[in-house]
């Protein structure tokens, strides 16, 4: 339990450190979002994602039912990217964020897999 608390502990702080600054740097992205609600709307939702880290954290085994969500969101990501990156629609350094994505999804997964169902 304890390594799985801080499996989600460290990525929902890693998550809010990455997201949180985001929210201001809109008005300096060149070429700016083409549609800002898609920009804000993916951050609201993945920095909302990041306090479902940190509630799991706080009781692992009473969310586990939560973690192959957990998973299933950082894969998806992931997968997103890769094809975007593969089809020449995303920048190499994007790439490299959902590859750390998806090394957050396999500890999540090592989390569930090790932590007996409650």
């Amino acid at each position: 339990m304890r390594a799985a608390r801080l499996i989600f502990a460290v990525a929902g702080l890693y998550g809010l450190i990455v997201l949180l600054p985001l929210f201001f740097v809109e008005p300096w992205l060149s070429p700016p979002p083409s549609r800002p609600e898609d920009y804000y709307g993916f951050l609201g939702s993945a920095t909302a994602f990041q306090l479902v880290y940190l509630t799991i954290a706080r009781d692992p085994v009473r969310f586990r039912p939560l973690m192959p969500i957990a998973v299933l969101a950082k894969v998806a990501f992931f997968v997103a990217v890769a094809i975007l990156w593969g089809q020449g629609r995303t920048a190499g350094p994007i790439l490299v964020f959902a590859t750390i994505d998806l090394t957050i999804g396999a500890a999540f997964l090592y989390a569930w897999r090790r932590l007996p169902p409650g």
